[in-house]
């Protein structure tokens, strides 16, 4: 158990019965993304079974390298949020493919990866306004929800509330007000929970066609296929060719993947107990290091960005402290490839609920918007209303962004060199993208 320690000098207060307990509570809390990530990513096109296995290809790399390098118990997967922006750039064309999109993971991981070995990791977290984050987070939360209730049903092209007369439209609309209920029971493994009950009914509820939705696979287990045309699928030559598009995403992946690493490292060693007195993540270096290879190697895969995943608290709150947690959470994985003739049954209308689920709670970080200041407010509203609204992140993030820069020189509110930067990012961005359109 010492070698798994982020503290190898002082034992932790574990056994490994409790680190496998955890590791078993982690995986059932973060499962969803084995068909939800999938869920998100086949609007670029690609083939739905080949994303399951990329996806749980990209989770087991990341816990592994999270539990063996970091030595904490936080499981790796391939991002909600940044998984969206991958999709969404992809999906609006602008000559942006698959395997550009992939190169922009990995120069953000690369940057990712090349900070945390430095102390300038704390430095750039902090140079953008927490306006600007908040907005980032709740805007891809709502982007995250929307996608759900239009693969559901629920919310149509024209932007009209879904027929309920349609028993598949009925089915999703009770999982999105019952999948709550199990969530603040705290059920375990609740979202998992609804995307199999929803699915298990879907043999009995007709769809659009008549047939039943969930159709079941005639083998449950299965040799995994090789994701061939995504392993090391970069397209360089679209990443240059591409620039004003490319470096703002790539920037995004990047700070994104710092942002939530951040946040998510300090909730949950902060819960287990393995701060020190003065407030640090334990092998915080080596933990980011294990982050960004995760992301780097992920990216190598076809997957987007690979971040700590929140869920690993409720692995904590079952007893887990050390990096086995994570390392088994990798194994698990790794195990769940061979069921992906099973995962790919899974109707969208499972996943409605799950998406929607996922969006509320990265809305949680609202609570840290000081409402009380107007610069505050406009750019967080207006990045969120942005999103969601034009489905392009990053003019929501231009809009903001700029929204704040102009208030807070007005105001003198000091603004770092970060942010400004971003800003001439943006700008060119917009200005490149306009003129592309109106040619």
């Amino acid at each position: 158990m010492r070698f798994f320690s982020a503290d190898r000098s002082r034992p932790p207060v574990t056994t490994i019965g409790r680190e496998v307990v955890a590791a078993c509570t982690t995986f059932g809390a973060m499962g969803y993304v084995m068909v939800v990530n999938p869920q998100i990513l086949s609007v670029t096109g690609v083939d739905r079974h080949a994303l399951i296995v990329i996806t749980a290809l990209a989770a087991m790399v990341g816990s592994l390298m999270m539990g063996l390098v970091g030595r904490l118990p936080v499981a790796l997967a391939p991002a909600m949020g940044t998984n969206a922006v991958f999709a969404m750039a992809v999906a609006q064309g602008h000559g942006i493919t698959y395997g550009t999109a992939l190169a922009m993971v990995l120069s953000g991981a690369l940057v990712f990866t090349l900070f945390s070995a430095t102390r300038l990791r704390e430095h750039v977290v902090m140079a953008f306004p927490e306006a600007v984050r908040t907005g980032l987070q709740c805007g891809l939360g709502l982007f995250i929800a929307r996608i759900g209730l239009r693969g559901g049903g629920l919310l149509t092209s024209g932007g009209q509330f879904g027929d309920l007369r349609q028993p598949a439209v009925l089915l999703t609309f009770a999982a999105v007000l019952l999948t709550p209920v199990l969530v603040v029971l705290r059920v375990p493994a609740a979202i998992l929970l609804s995307i199999v009950v929803v699915t298990l009914a879907g043999l009995f509820v007709p769809g659009a066609n008549g047939l039943p939705l969930t159709h079941l696979p005639s083998a449950l287990l299965r040799v995994p296929p090789w994701p061939s045309d995504y392993v090391m699928g970069f397209d360089f030559a679209g990443f240059f060719g591409h620039l004003a598009l490319s470096l703002p995403l790539a920037g995004y992946f990047f700070l994104g993947d710092f942002f939530s690493a951040t946040a998510t490292l300090i909730g949950v060693t902060r819960r287990a107990g393995l701060m020190d007195e003065a407030g640090r993540i334990p092998n915080a270096r080596a933990a980011y290091l294990a982050d960004g290879l995760g992301s780097i190697v992920g990216s190598c895969l076809g997957s987007p960005t690979v971040a700590a995943y929140v869920e690993s608290a409720t692995g904590v709150e079952s007893g887990g402290r050390t990096g086995l947690v994570a390392v088994l959470v990798g194994l698990f994985f790794a195990l769940a490839t061979f069921f992906w003739p099973l995962i790919a049954a899974v109707p969208a209308q499972a996943t409605t609920a799950a998406l929607v689920m996922v969006g509320v709670m990265m809305m949680e970080g609202i609570r840290h918007l000081d409402c009380s200041r107007l610069e505050n407010v406009v750019s967080a509203v207006l990045i969120m209303l942005l999103t969601v609204t034009t489905g392009n992140l990053v003019v929501g993030l231009a809009a903001g962004s700029f929204a704040y820069t102009l208030m807070a020189l007005v105001l003198r509110i000091r603004t770092g060199p970060v942010l400004l930067l971003t800003d001439a990012l943006l700008a060119l961005y917009l200005i490149l993208s306009a003129v592309a359109l109106h040619s």
